[in-house]
């Protein structure tokens, strides 16, 4: 086992992808003051302090309810730019090579601002970060649970026009009584359209809801998915389809999926052969961005360092990339586990 300065030392320079990251979910407290002064916009919050305090939430309704009046601040192009810039400065930070960020256009166009408006800001960000980082990129639109499937409809139209942008669409927001049943029309349309598709399963819902995210959504990945434990045949099926989760440790500790950290059912997925990666979901709120996670499990699990390689290849994987893009970022890291 190594030690703690030099797991984390490993940790920092290993390469990785992120592939569940709300960049909603990365708008931190200074940027949200300062985008609120930009765009005239007052806070219900007089302080940074005072808005990291409201973040001391247990269940996801009320993180959603913060969230939400949060993503307020973002007005224009540029703002949207500054949020998503302001997160590839931290993955860069991270040795992130790739990331496959999820966008909320509902929360944005329900409160009047165009679809176009956050598209423009998000993807001038990622191409800023090819080419001055070399972070490549993919964009995945999710729609809002909670709101009708036909609102879910209406937004995919927006989509359709920019799909030379748009990966995949996905499925987030409040799991609890909104299955994945609810939405099969828009993701089938989704699919005749030419998009990928994910779906958060198995968090706060149960495993049923990955089984209707497989058959009806017909998912490639499964985001969060940590509940599929709780049935075996699920765990076959997802392993011997080697269907990735994108599991986010600190956010399912956050709102008491699990107790503790060490608490946590990580090793107990890659144990059974599951394909599981590491990600940040919302960092600004769950208190970490990739590396941390990526700590708080090797510390917390006692994960030795082949573990730590396997969910960084897993990563690249369960990427939406071409096969010689995740070759060559999968030679990264065994060359860098090599010189390690």
């Amino acid at each position: 086992m190594l030690r703690v300065s030099d797991l984390r030392a490993f940790i920092a320079g290993l390469p990785k992808a992120e592939l569940h990251i709300h960049i909603e979910g990365s708008l931190e407290p200074e940027l949200m003051f300062e985008l609120a002064g930009r765009n005239g916009i007052e806070l219900p919050y007089d302080s940074v302090e005072a808005i990291r305090a409201a973040y001391e939430f247990s269940n996801l309704q009320d993180f959603l309810d913060i969230y939400y009046a949060g993503a307020g601040v973002l007005q224009t192009e540029q703002d949207f730019h500054d949020m998503t810039w302001a997160y590839l400065l931290r993955a860069r930070e991270d040795a992130v090579r790739h990331t496959e960020l999820f966008f909320d256009p509902q929360t944005h166009t329900d409160r009047g601002i165009a679809f176009e408006v956050a598209l423009a800001g998000i993807d001038s960000a990622l191409q800023r970060a090819k080419t001055e980082f070399g972070i490549t990129s993919r964009l995945i639109l999710c729609f809002l649970r909670h709101l009708s499937a036909e609102a879910a409809m209406a937004t995919l139209e927006q989509a359709l026009p920019h799909r030379e942008k748009i990966v995949a669409v996905g499925l987030d927001s409040s799991e609890l009584g909104h299955p994945p049943e609810k939405f099969q029309a828009v993701f089938d349309r989704a699919r005749a359209e030419g998009f990928l598709t994910v779906a958060h399963a198995g968090e706060e819902g149960p495993p049923d809801y990955i089984w209707q995210a497989l058959d009806l959504l017909k998912v490639e990945r499964i985001d969060h998915g940590v509940r599929c434990m709780e049935d075996d045949a699920l765990v076959e099926r997802l392993v011997a389809a080697g269907t990735p989760l994108t599991v986010c440790p600190l956010s399912n500790v956050k709102l008491r999926v699990f107790d503790t950290i060490e608490d946590h059912n990580l090793a107990h997925l890659l144990a059974r052969g599951l394909k599981a990666t590491v990600n940040s979901d919302d960092p600004s709120y769950f208190g970490g961005y990739l590396n941390r996670n990526f700590e708080a499990v090797a510390e917390g699990l006692d994960l030795d360092r082949d573990a730590l390689i396997t969910l960084a290849k897993n990563s690249f994987e369960a990427a939406f990339l071409p096969a010689a893009m995740k070759a060559a970022y999968l030679a990264e890291v065994d060359a860098y586990a090599a010189e390690d």
